[in-house]
């Protein structure tokens, strides 16, 4: 136990000896920190888009990318030849998130830093990224809750300066823009439609029972922008 603390506390930085022991440490810590990642990005995951593949292959990046590190060790030819290699291969899965490729180079980095032996690196770097991670979650930073919405209703007679609706619409929005006002041309009720931005949701139901009081109010209808989901 004393030689893989040893291991650990020295990590030096040039000129690493890749023994068999160092590269087992190598490689178990790629794997258990790879798995840190992992389990926070699926404790933290909020979207559409979760893939069980996804989440197993952070924990293989980091070993597969360790075990390069592990392979080049010093030798500038055979990085050459690695990325040679490398060059042949084709990715074609393409992340739509943006969350997603961070993490995918969190595990990158932590598989490299794991196969150099900058192992207080890559655990110091993993616990930070990690608290982040849980920390942009629980907060929600970030998001933004949209107010905009759209108010379509049927009125009888023409909305003046002196009439209700007005009055309500600014009660219960911050602006409001009439959008469309259509007379059916029959003696029927005309149909309006506004463009609102609501001051506070948790009133909508007191605001369309407001207008339902509303003398001809007929087919109320409110319709809130939600948040947009990328898939």
């Amino acid at each position: 136990m004393d030689r893989w603390w040893q291991l650990i506390e020295e990590a030096p930085l040039t000129g690493a000896t890749f023994g068999p022991q160092a590269i087992l440490l190598s490689l178990l810590l790629a794997f258990v920190l790879g798995q840190v990642v992992a389990w926070v990005y699926y404790l933290t995951h909020s979207g559409l888009s979760y893939s069980r593949s996804y989440v197993q292959s952070l924990i293989l990046i980091s070993v597969v990318v360790a075990m390069v590190m592990s392979v080049i060790g010093n030798n500038i030819i055979t990085a050459v030849g690695l990325m040679g290699a490398l060059a042949i291969v084709r990715f074609r899965n393409v992340l739509k998130d943006t969350r997603d490729i961070v993490f995918v180079f969190a595990s990158l980095v932590i598989g490299m830093a794991c196969g150099s032996h900058r192992y207080m690196t890559a655990i110091m770097g993993t616990a930070i990224l990690s608290l982040i991670a849980i920390y942009l979650f629980f907060t929600d930073f970030g998001s933004h809750e949209p107010h905009n919405g759209f108010l379509r209703f049927s009125l009888r007679g023409a909305i003046g300066a002196d009439h209700p609706v007005p009055g309500i619409l600014r009660r219960f929005c911050g602006n409001f823009t009439m959008i469309s006002a259509q007379d059916s041309g029959f003696g029927g009720p005309a149909e309006y439609a506004y463009q609102i931005m609501v001051k506070n949701t948790a009133k909508n139901e007191e605001f369309i029972s407001e207008l339902e009081k509303v003398d001809g109010m007929e087919n109320i209808s409110l319709t809130m922008q939600e948040k947009l989901l990328e898939v």
